[in-house]
């Protein structure tokens, strides 16, 4: 169904989106537009601050955002909405959700009004077939979508959806289930992992939050043995992270903030490369390493 068609239904129907059960929408929608096929982007959040600062990771966000083409919806895989199962939101308007504390109010006033889309969550509920995927109407956007959208897209038109990353299962698993969702790139939609590839809270080095770049030894060769299996397209080594010695066990120590690279990379083509930004260590103990695949 085309979305115009789509919007036309909604619009001569009594009943709001908000109202409509989405068992009921489920009847009525038959799929996305097809398009030209859309990149894949991991991108490193780090600090919420992110959101309010002007940085050269900031920069980074905003130059990819001219750099592509514009989206008619994104899916975003955040660190930061771990579920029992598998998740989509598919409320009409997200809610912005600050799931943070100890920040400047500025940053708690920040508002992302993104409507959502229901028509994607069920096209992504639809074509995955490894697990059942929940539709969730509670959730919002997180942090880890907001902070880092909102720079690519500051008008907040794009329709975005989060799915939720299945703590109970392993790297393997959300590998093959990421593959599932590659016709979505060919509907317009752009596929976001937000995380960070090194990312150890409890070994950051608050004296040094400041550095313009700041690394320890485990974290830079952990970061950059990463970079060199993603360049030889070697995703079985990090798919295997957990044996790949003590500079990742170290980068890694839980892997909510790394899943969301394992989703990105499962999507790219063997004709596509990938290209790194925002390649700097920071805190000590997090890189915001975050890379394009076209």
């Amino acid at each position: 169904m085309k979305r115009l068609d789509f919007l036309k239904i909604l619009a001569l129907t009594p009943l709001s989106l908000a109202a409509m059960k989405l068992k009921e929408l489920e009847t009525i929608t038959h799929g996305l537009i097809p398009t030209e096929k859309m990149p894949v982007l991991f991108l490193g959040h780090g600090s919420p601050m992110n959101a309010i600062e002007e940085n050269e990771f900031v920069t980074g966000f905003k130059n990819v955002g001219k750099e592509i083409p514009k989206p008619t919806a994104i899916l975003i895989i955040s660190a930061h909405w771990e579920t029992k199962g598998t998740f989509v939101t598919a409320m009409e308007k997200p809610r912005t959700i600050h799931d943070f504390g100890g920040f400047p109010q500025a940053l708690f006033d920040v508002q992302y009004p993104a409507p959502g889309s229901p028509e994607l969550a069920i096209e992504t509920k639809n074509i995955i077939k490894k697990t059942t995927v929940g539709l969730d109407d509670k959730w919002g956007l997180d942090h880890g979508a907001w902070s880092v959208v909102k720079h690519l897209y500051p008008k907040a038109d794009v329709p975005i959806i989060e799915m939720s990353i299945d703590y109970t299962q392993n790297a393997q698993y959300h590998y093959d289930l990421a593959k599932e969702i590659a016709a979505l790139r060919k509907k317009g939609v752009l596929i976001i992992g937000s995380g960070n590839m090194v990312h150890n809270l409890g070994m950051v080095a608050w004296d040094k939050l400041n550095a313009d770049s700041f690394g320890y030894d485990w974290a830079i060769e952990a970061n950059e043995k990463m970079k060199k299996f993603i360049l030889a397209d070697d995703h079985q080594s990090l798919i295997n992270f957990k044996s790949q010695g003590k500079a990742f066990d170290l980068a890694i120590p839980s892997p909510e903030h790394y899943l969301p690279l394992i989703y990105s990379l499962a999507l790219k083509e063997k004709n596509e490369k990938v290209s790194f930004f925002n390649d700097k260590a920071v805190a000590g103990s997090l890189t915001m390493t975050s890379l394009k695949i076209d």
